[in-house]
């Protein structure tokens, strides 16, 4: 009796969530709705919680079906635990996940079919690779654990090694160590377009290549994403690989989304001063433009004991009392592009002073 009315209250939850997505257009392919994940420290004798990490903090974004959205942020704001918490690898605290509509879990699809439809290539090539099976059984492993013949599989896998640039014939009975780092990155794709996925979640794929075989992988992912049709979360910290690959990106800062919209937007018209600091962190080929000054200074806060209010507001040159005392909601400011941030400093009503002043693009703190 219990189970089920467990059952009956995650069902009630999910097609709660999945009312406020009536149509295809609407909905993502991909949609979070306030994703939380807290991990618990422990101390003392006892060995009892005493505090926790606030990894990912109320997160919701949407991902459109054939597009790719770019995920940006320091070291340690919640990138990768967002990507894992979407695969299941770690649970959530809350928050619901829907694919294509339906909820991942009781009353939706189960794990195994939200495998199926995404998978995830994760930054170290080598330690994700099974070493003691060979690159055909890597890749065709996952098949046949979901039913398809070995077979099948094995010619599966060899056609996928052909996709990826590698030959069949020469890569198919070898070990993980003894491929170049870029060719057990190809591994890892092949691996994750075995099972045919809809969505490939990248976890800073290609950060651990030399430059020329990043070139060519991210060559490659977008020539895949147009054979197979996929749609990608692309993580990383390359802010111009992010706008080479992306159509939107997110920002996120201390597990919390504060910006989302279009890149070439973002890019070119950042509306939150985080977002205008990583931006202007980046390289620059142009002699005349280097930076002078560092665009933030001091370490992010502690995610035991975040800041109140707006969690930016202890690195902010614009913060205010407002900033301190209440935690700003991720609004749409821009309805023609879906630009989305969440800052006082751009939502009228707020009570901080720039609101009455703001033009389109802020300039970044200097």
């Amino acid at each position: 009796m219990a189970e089920h009315r467990a059952t009956e209250a995650t069902s009630a939850n999910i097609k709660a969530v999945e009312s406020k997505f009536p149509s295809d257009k609407q909905r993502g392919l991909v949609s979070v709705n306030d994703l939380k994940k807290y991990f618990p420290v422990r101390g003392g004798l006892l060995n009892r919680t005493v505090a926790h990490v606030q990894a990912v903090d109320g997160v919701s974004f949407d991902v459109k079906s054939g597009e790719t959205l770019g995920i940006v942020g320091e070291s340690g704001c919640g990138k990768s635990t967002t990507a894992r918490l979407l695969m299941r690898l770690i649970s959530p605290d809350s928050g619901d996940i829907i694919i294509d509509g339906k909820g991942v879990g009781p009353g939706g699809i189960s794990l195994r079919d939200m495998r199926r439809q995404m998978q995830m290539v994760f930054q170290d090539s080598f330690a994700s690779l099974n070493p003691r099976l060979t690159i055909e059984d890597t890749i065709a492993f996952g098949p046949m654990v979901h039913g398809i013949s070995q077979d099948e599989a094995r010619t599966r896998a060899r056609d996928l090694l052909a996709k990826v640039g590698l030959d069949p014939n020469l890569f198919i009975r070898r070990y993980p160590h003894e491929l170049s780092g870029g060719q057990r990155q190809r591994i890892n794709i092949a691996r994750a377009l075995a099972l045919e996925p809809r969505i490939v979640i990248l976890d800073e794929a290609v950060s651990a290549l030399d430059k020329s075989v990043e070139a060519q992988v991210l060559n490659l992912l977008m020539d895949l994403k147009q054979d197979f049709g996929l749609t990608y979360i692309f993580i990383s910290h390359d802010l111009h690989v992010v706008h080479y690959m992306s159509d939107r990106v997110l920002v996120m800062y201390l597990g919390k989304v504060v910006e989302i919209g279009p890149v070439e937007q973002i890019y070119e018209s950042p509306r939150h001063p985080y977002t205008q600091a990583l931006l202007s962190a980046m390289p620059s080929m142009d002699p005349d433009n280097r930076a002078e000054k560092p665009p933030l200074s001091g370490d992010p806060p502690n995610p035991i004991n975040p800041p109140s209010g707006c969690r930016f507001h202890t690195r902010c040159p614009f913060a205010e009392d407002v900033c301190r005392s209440q935690v700003p909601t991720l609004e749409v400011i821009d309805a023609k592009s879906g630009q989305l941030v969440a800052c006082h400093m751009v939502q009228h009503g707020s009570g901080h002073s720039a609101v009455s002043v703001q033009e389109p693009s802020m300039s970044a703190p200097q």
